[in-house]
């Protein structure tokens, strides 16, 4: 049985990648058709995997979207912190390395909910 809590925080965490999906999606239309991009965030979607899956102790009892949102919010974080600003490129092939990652967060939370989805960490991003 899955907790109130549980429900809660995923629910956020949808609500953090949909807002993500929102001001960047149009980033996987472009790579769609940008081999180079689809490449890039391939490796940026493998990447995240690892870091989410093995660098976050108890990540198998958490669901993906909680720990992609967490992961997102993060990066977010830490690039403003920089300097940052999340915006969509004027062009793709040309994003920043912080837009790239988030496009990956993008493309990995689009699979989630897929009806052969069965665990986001073995999702192949092309």
């Amino acid at each position: 049985m899955v907790s109130l809590s549980a429900l809660g925080l995923e629910f956020s965490a949808r609500r953090t990648l949909k807002s993500l999906h929102d001001q960047l999606g149009a980033g996987l239309l472009v790579a769609a058709a940008v081999p180079g991009l689809t490449a890039a965030i391939d490796q940026h979607s493998a990447a995240v995997r690892d870091i989410v899956t093995m660098g976050v102790e108890g990540s198998a009892a958490v669901a993906g979207v909680v720990l992609l949102a967490g992961y997102a919010r993060g990066l977010v974080d830490a690039a403003k912190e920089s300097g940052w600003r999340l915006t969509s490129p004027a062009d793709w092939t040309q994003a920043d390395w912080f837009t790239a990652r988030l496009l990956a967060v993008c493309s990995l939370a689009k699979r989630i909910d897929e009806p052969d989805y069965h665990d986001w960490r073995d999702v192949s991003v092309a």
